[in-house]
């Protein structure tokens, strides 16, 4: 396969993505995440997984779950904003905010991030505003409904074709109303309004997500620890504990990393995944066509 070399446009910093995916670490800020809230300082967290070798943070201040509920804006500018502050002055690597509300991301953005990542898709007119006159980089993801309803019956015709379609009708809106097309990572969304069957049909076919429009834009794939994980593999989502999902974690992202298809991957296994990230970039620079 002849690897393809994606650019990705993020304020002053420019990527250019070919073998070897980003690594984008997870650093949650919040008290309630379904994996980790709560369980270390975010600062401390943040330096830790840039020593493993995580080539972005994605700072988050409110859970996304399934069934979780929105926060206040001055409850998640006070979760994110002293911890963005803070890793600006220790770490030169490059910070994104997770959040789908316009005045957090400004926040955000003057204090020196360089990249939003919407689980909304950027629905929200203030904020495509706010990306196009900072020119952040984009996380523009699928989700079907909100985090607090998004499970309960996920419904779809062929959730390949929809979900691709939705993310380029995105694409060409937000190109568009002015936004740089360099500066657009889609995301399919994985767990997102969902089922399992879903999340396995979107992963086997993710070649078929970045299509049209999309054929040389980056792709984030964000599927670390997430239940449907479990569920694939026949165990209760509730009683499986979260660290057995690393295995599947891991798999999933390899496979994505095979078929092209993952250009930036969110985790949180930040050691184990860029291992792996690292070792596929060496074997696909081993890869020779005919003489």
């Amino acid at each position: 396969m002849e690897e393809v070399t994606r650019v990705w446009r993020c304020r002053h910093h420019r990527f250019a993505i070919g073998a070897r995916p980003l690594v984008l670490g997870i650093v949650n800020a919040t008290p309630d995440s379904f994996s980790d809230g709560g369980t270390y300082d975010p600062v401390e967290h943040a330096l830790t997984i840039v020593a493993d070798g995580a080539d972005l943070l994605d700072i988050g201040g409110e859970s996304t779950r399934p069934g979780s509920q929105s926060v206040p804006i001055d409850e998640e500018i006070r979760r994110t904003i002293p911890v963005i502050k803070e890793l600006v002055k220790r770490t030169s690597t490059p910070i994104s905010i997770d959040t789908s509300k316009p005045e957090v991301a400004r926040r955000a953005l003057d204090a020196g991030v360089v990249i939003i990542n919407d689980v909304t898709g950027l629905r929200d007119p203030a904020m495509m505003r706010l990306a196009k006159d900072t020119g952040a980089g984009l996380v523009v993801m699928h989700m079907q409904g909100t985090p607090a309803t998004m499970q309960a019956n996920p419904q779809y015709g062929d959730v390949v074709r929809e979900v691709s379609d939705y993310l380029r009708e995105r694409f060409r809106d937000l190109v568009a109303f002015g936004i740089d097309p360099e500066s657009i990572s889609p995301d399919p969304g994985i767990g997102f309004g969902k089922t399992v069957e879903q999340n396995l049909q979107l992963l086997a076919n993710l070649d078929r997500i970045c299509v049209g429009e999309l054929a040389h834009r980056p792709l984030t794939l964000g599927v670390s620890r997430k239940g449907f994980i479990s569920k694939a593999l026949g165990r209760s989502g509730s009683a499986d504990p979260i660290p057995n999902r690393l295995a599947g974690s891991l798999a999933l992202a390899c496979f994505g990393m095979a078929n092209g298809a993952a250009n930036i991957l969110r985790v949180h296994d930040v050691r184990e995944t860029a291992d792996a990230a690292n070792l596929h970039g060496a074997l696909r620079g081993c890869v020779r066509g005919p003489s």
